[in-house]
């Protein structure tokens, strides 16, 4: 069963700060493609997912998508609780499928307004994640379908357990915001490359060094920055 100190942002707190959360923590699946919060709604929980990605995606009014950053063991969804906003324009949809642990809003407000270890964990998380938000824009205006797709999958397998993902080539384009043949072409050159498998929906990562050779500066400058804000943790 999973355990709240699989999140990172979880195992960071101290024995103290846990306990508190732990009867308020509830365990939830997080099925793919499951909408964990909608452009505009009210937002009443923060998850801090423990096996699952969640895409964070700005959908336009003619139905076109691009996703803005990933979340996985690393982080939280749903920041603007806890930062005041309460709603965002974007939406968060489960890009792989395992749990999360959910908290109720008012909980996660009151622990930032306590201050101490769990205010400070969430600013720099935020930063980090303001980061990756930036980089994405950057990367999306000026690097190639190719460099953009190896961004993604370096992204999305820092967050899995395995170098695995379950994902058709249309959802994607559509995370890219690219055309589906765009990625077609980009996934049979890395295949041709030897760097990943891809076959029915799932894509292995072979060659996770070729991989970040072939990758544009942006998945570093994340990588780098997410490693610097956040903590490395350590089993309680």
């Amino acid at each position: 069963m999973p355990s709240p100190i699989q999140n990172d942002l979880l195992a960071a707190l101290s024995a103290v700060e846990l306990k508190r959360l732990r009867p308020h923590l509830e365990l939830v699946e997080m099925p793919l493609g499951e909408v964990v919060y909608e452009s505009g709604r009210h937002i009443d929980h923060v998850y801090f997912p423990t096996t699952s990605i969640v895409s964070l995606l700005y959908v336009l009014e003619n139905g076109a998508s691009a996703e803005i950053a990933v979340v996985g063991h690393e982080g939280v969804v749903g920041i603007s609780l806890f930062m005041g906003g309460e709603t965002t324009p974007s939406r968060a949809v489960v890009q792989s499928a395992g749990h999360a642990y959910r908290l109720p809003g008012q909980m996660i407000k009151n622990e930032f307004t306590r201050g101490g270890a769990m205010q400070h964990l969430m600013l720099r998380y935020t930063q980090s994640l303001i980061t990756q938000m930036a980089q994405t824009a950057v990367c999306n205006r000026h690097h190639s379908v190719d460099q953009q797709l190896c961004r993604w999958l370096l992204l999305s397998i820092d967050r899995l357990s395995v170098p695995e993902i379950t994902m058709t080539q249309e959802l994607i384009a559509n995370m890219l915001g690219v055309r589906r043949e765009g990625v077609t072409e980009a996934a049979g050159k890395l295949q041709k490359a030897g760097v990943i498998s891809y076959r029915r929906g799932h894509i292995k990562v072979l060659n996770r060094l070729k991989l970040e050779a072939m990758a544009c500066e942006c998945y570093e400058v994340v990588r780098r920055e997410t490693a610097r804000l956040l903590p490395v943790v350590s089993p309680h």
